[in-house]
């Protein structure tokens, strides 16, 4: 199988004066070019990927278990950590997180998943905190090689998917002790139950719906949180999946993202019915759906991937079945679909990154069509292989396995298309 980085192209574009007399301006420069920096992270982390988590990913498929010894590798070379997220958040083109996604994943999405996993609590932070609670928590996700922590991020509930303005789940102010006090049940949390540090968006205020919500941090050791159903995955079974129990769980006021008084005249504003800019868990879903994007693309690079070898090697009615136009063409479409998948990737994360407003829905485009694009190519990629790409033997069923998960989770396929059809209409469509 090949084990290259995928492959960039230099792009310029460049706009000349129309004639002498024309004044001279300057010349406009389009270049799709990874830097040297990201050209090195591309390399290190699909090394990582190729090395060590391709190798372990069967295993812990079949496992169901979380990978920690994995996480613990990528935490010793740094990969797992506190600095690599920071730098990487400080790329200006917004690029090296989906660069980073895409070759891990290639990897595995499982194990990946188990590894970068923490990363959504930590945009639950920083999408919602000050800069103080961003410093003090942020490294707490990560630990350190000796010592592994992770993060979670819980929004969904039992009777409160897709509809996040249905929360049951409560958070009550205990003015006299400068408490909140948490009760319910998440459900669907990555590192649920497990993590050190748990960021939940609970209602405060039941009436004003997904308004009237608010994100908090639940420390490490909190009475009262505890582990509920483990969940027995379809795919990404290497990382772990629960409900997240909370009961009269009381936290510290300082563990209100962004503070009460900042809450308190958000309230103020939509009791008022003035719109707010802001809402705690869609502020994070933004943030992350190009990195989650990418990480489809990682699935579907490596199914596409695996296909197109086979396809060159394996024969029937004395030649390689790549000369078929029927396999042939089945591979032009699924590396023309990938390619426009990842250009989706990169355009959301370079406007998220240099505060573009996604005017027409351009996170959830990438998002959307990167997802369906991973469960295609994975399906075709089974097609070509016929038998072989059926049985467990071969990693394109895993590969197919894995990659549903993102036409569902970080918001499915059909609330991704009522987010663009709402931008682009301007109509509240239902």
């Amino acid at each position: 199988m090949r084990g290259a980085p995928v492959e960039i192209t230099h792009m310029v574009v460049e706009t000349k004066p129309e004639s002498s007399s024309t004044p001279t301006q300057p010349q406009a420069q389009f270049s799709m070019e990874l830097n040297e920096e990201q050209r090195q992270i591309q390399k290190w982390v699909h090394g990582f990927a190729k090395d060590v988590v391709r190798p372990a990913a069967h295993e812990w498929d079949e496992r169901e278990e979380t990978p920690w010894p994995i996480i613990q590798e990528a935490a010793k070379i740094g990969l797992y950590s506190f600095e690599f997220l920071q730098n990487a958040f400080a790329d200006p083109t917004g690029l090296t997180m989906p660069i980073a996604n895409e070759e891990l994943f290639w990897g595995d999405a499982g194990i990946g998943l188990a590894i970068f996993g923490s990363t959504l609590c930590v945009a639950g932070i920083v999408a919602n905190g000050t800069p103080e609670q961003i410093v003090e928590w942020v490294p707490q996700c990560f630990g350190t090689p000796d010592k592994i922590q992770m993060g979670a991020f819980g929004v969904s509930e039992p009777d409160a998917g897709s509809d996040v303005s249905s929360l049951k789940s409560r958070a009550v102010y205990d003015e006299a002790k400068d408490e909140w006090v948490l009760n319910g049940t998440k459900t669907w949390i990555t590192n649920g139950g497990i993590a050190d540090v748990h960021v939940l968006v609970l209602s405060v205020d039941p009436e004003l719906n997904s308004r009237g919500h608010a994100a908090f941090i639940v420390p490490p050791g909190t009475p009262g949180l505890s582990q509920g159903q483990k969940f027995k995955k379809h795919g990404i079974r290497a990382s772990h999946t629960a409900e997240v129990v909370l009961d009269n769980v009381r936290v510290p006021g300082r563990c209100l993202l962004g503070g009460k008084e900042k809450l308190d005249a958000r309230l103020a504003r939509a009791r008022e019915g003035k719109s707010s800019k802001v809402q705690a868990a869609m502020a994070t879903f933004e943030a992350t759906r190009p990195a989650v994007g990418a990480q489809a693309v990682g699935i579907a690079r490596a199914a596409y991937e695996f296909a197109l070898d086979y396809a060159k090697e394996r024969k029937q009615f004395g030649r390689a079945i790549i000369e078929n136009q029927a396999i042939a063409f089945k591979l032009a479409d699924m590396k023309t679909r990938l390619d426009a998948s990842r250009l989706l990737v990169w355009r959301a994360a370079w406007m998220g990154k240099n505060g573009k407003p996604f005017e027409n829905g351009e996170g959830s485009m990438s998002k959307l069509f990167a997802g369906e694009t991973a469960v295609w190519v994975t399906e075709q990629a089974i097609q070509i292989m016929g038998g072989y790409g059926y049985v467990r033997e071969n990693p394109v069923e895993r590969w197919h396995r894995d990659s549903k998960i993102y036409t569902i989770f970080e918001g499915t396929s059909e609330i991704q298309r009522l987010v663009i059809s709402r931008a682009i209409s301007g109509i509240h469509i239902k």
